[in-house]
Formats: structure tokens, C-alpha cells, sequence
């Protein structure tokens, strides 16, 4: 009788413990990024506080897969973090009951197509027993493929475009033997740069960072013969 008693007496000592995890809802579903190289998005996260206390959590770590070109925020209103720099300083407090709307994750979809998930675990500050998950997964998708059509090359659009830091062109050598190479000139005709397109790869990527804000137009000789202009917008 005495051990039932005070296995009775565990059990109702550990439920606060096990209770506890529930206390913080998420209410959003999976928070899911969709859409272009280059493009970025901002998604609402909802949280509900279910006890009658304040909370406070922060995150403990952001778990999952982001590129390099990517970007992603956490967003508590107008004040926005970095994770991968700022964790330590990623946290919110929730009044007793609180439906609190003003959660958002920005990002930064990048420059290649791919797809992948994270997830941010927030713990509470006072008890790291009690936590939830907010779920995040991404896919990127290439718009810009096959725009324009040669008998010895296939070249799609610049992208993203407007461009800040980099932008890429993908192109097939359709025959091998052609020399071709893209050239990049400002506005007002005058030579930026110059770009072999090497047949064992499919893709160029140019580094605009150094670029002056403005329009600049990118042109594609196969030859040395003219092919075809198009426009580049760089911004910073």
C-alpha cells in the first residue's frame, strides 16, 4: 500500500513537469517558402499561450538545411534577427493567454534551385523542459531556363534580376566546338567585363557586387558573331 501511494505521489509530483511542453501552441501549420530564384518572402507565425502565466522563450538553435545564398530572419514586429549570428538575442514574452501575431521568418530564396526544411527550437527561459517547434521548409524554382534558343547555344535569362551581389546565366553549348562568351557593358556602351562559356559546365556566375547601381546590358557572342542583348538592372 505504502509503494502505491507514493508511486501516486511521483506521478502527480512529475505532471507539471510533463505538462509543462504544452503551455506554448503553435498555431501556424508548417511555415512554407515557395517561389523564384532571387525572390524573398515573409510568413506570419502564430503562438498561443495556453497557461495563465507569463512566458518568456528563447531560441536555442536552428536546426535543418539553408544555403549559403539564402537568407532567413526572425521577425517580432519591425525588430528582425539573424540566427546564424544572433541567437543569443532571439527571444519573446508572452502575457498569460496571449494569441501573439506578430511572429514572422523572412527568406531570402537564393540563386539555385533546391529545396530543403528547418525547424527554430524555442525553450523557455526558466524551465528548458517546456519548449515548441516552429517548422519551416523551402523550394526554389528556376523561372529564367531555355529563354533564348541558338543553333550552338541555349541561354536563359539573367537572374535574379535586379541583382545585388550575384546573378547567373545557364546555357548548354549545343555545339561544342563554337567558342562562346558573354559580355557585359554599361549603359552607355562601355566595356565591364568578359566571360568564356566553358562547354564542361552549365552555368555562369557573375559577382556584381563591385557593380556600380544601374542598368548594364549583357550580350552573347558565339564566334565573335553578335547573338543576341539583354538588360541587367544592378542595385544595391
Amino acid at each position: 500500500m505504502k509503494s502505491l501511494l507514493f508511486k501516486w505521489t511521483l506521478l502527480l509530483l512529475m505532471f507539471p513537469i510533463f505538462a509543462g511542453a504544452q503551455q506554448v501552441r503553435v498555431l501556424s501549420e508548417v511555415v512554407d517558402f515557395s517561389g523564384e530564384i532571387g525572390t524573398s518572402q515573409r510568413k506570419t507565425v502564430i503562438l498561443q499561450n495556453e497557461s495563465n502565466q507569463q512566458k518568456t522563450y528563447f531560441l536555442k538553435n536552428l536546426r535543418g538545411s539553408i544555403g549559403s545564398s539564402q537568407k532567413m530572419k526572425v521577425c517580432f514586429g519591425d525588430q528582425c534577427f539573424d540566427p546564424k549570428k544572433e541567437l543569443a538575442k532571439v527571444s519573446i514574452k508572452l502575457a498569460p493567454g496571449e494569441i501573439y501575431t506578430d511572429f514572422y521568418l523572412e527568406f531570402e530564396l537564393g540563386i539555385a534551385e533546391t529545396k530543403g526544411s528547418f525547424d527554430l527550437f524555442f525553450v523557455n527561459a526558466e524551465n528548458i523542459r517546456e519548449n515548441f517547434v516552429v517548422e519551416a521548409r523551402y523550394e526554389v524554382e528556376n523561372a529564367g531556363k531555355a529563354d533564348f534558343s541558338h543553333k550552338d547555344v541555349k541561354l536563359s535569362d539573367i537572374y535574379p534580376n535586379p541583382s545585388s551581389r550575384v546573378a547567373q546565366l545557364d546555357y548548354e553549348l549545343v555545339n561544342p566546338r563554337s567558342k562562346a562568351k558573354i559580355t557585359i557593358n554599361s549603359f552607355i556602351g562601355n566595356p565591364i567585363a568578359e566571360y568564356e562559356l566553358n562547354p564542361g559546365r552549365n552555368s555562369l556566375v557573375i559577382n556584381v557586387s563591385d557593380f556600380q547601381p544601374g542598368v548594364y546590358f549583357y550580350t552573347l557572342f558565339v564566334d565573335n558573331k553578335n547573338v543576341v542583348t539583354k538588360k541587367l538592372q544592378v542595385k544595391k
